[in-house]
């Protein structure tokens, strides 16, 4: 089974989205004190660049050729943080809230392309684990959030 030229998109969309969480986490960590918050942020960038080689390998598997680098939306809104952080008294309060708000979003959109019938199972494979693995973070981050 081959992709589609709208799944190779799909999937490129989320390969890309995932360059802009390691970007943004690797960003927001720099900001935070919170040794806690800190190491969550590192840890969740590790994860979204470990999810783009998987995804990389997955997409030259089935003849597609992988995006690079993160978009413009994501440099934007990366900038947008950086203002933020800088006008807000709480800077970790301010992070851990955009990334729950990023975690969530993520999750919906791995559920949409789980959506896909003609998915390939090795594909379905990756994106059933990454998208557990990005509800589990959500759940580390609403733990930190209580304990904020």
């Amino acid at each position: 089974m081959s992709y589609s030229d709208k799944m190779g998109e799909k999937l490129n969309e989320l390969l890309e989205k995932n360059y802009d969480a390691e970007a943004g986490y690797k960003n927001a960590a720099e900001k935070v004190e919170n040794s806690a918050l800190k190491n969550y942020l590192l840890s969740r960038a590790q994860d979204r660049y470990d999810f783009g080689h998987e995804l990389k390998a997955e997409l030259k598997t089935f003849g597609q050729e992988p995006e690079k680098g993160t978009s413009l939306a994501g440099d934007a809104h990366r900038l947008w943080m950086d203002l933020k952080t800088a006008l807000t008294s709480d800077k970790d309060e301010a992070v851990l809230e955009e990334a729950i708000r990023g975690e969530r979003a993520a999750v919906d959109e791995y559920d949409e392309i789980l959506k896909e019938e003609s998915l390939p199972s090795s594909t379905k494979s990756i994106i059933t684990a990454q998208r557990n693995s990005v509800k589990n973070a959500l759940n580390e981050a609403k733990a930190l959030e209580v304990l904020a």
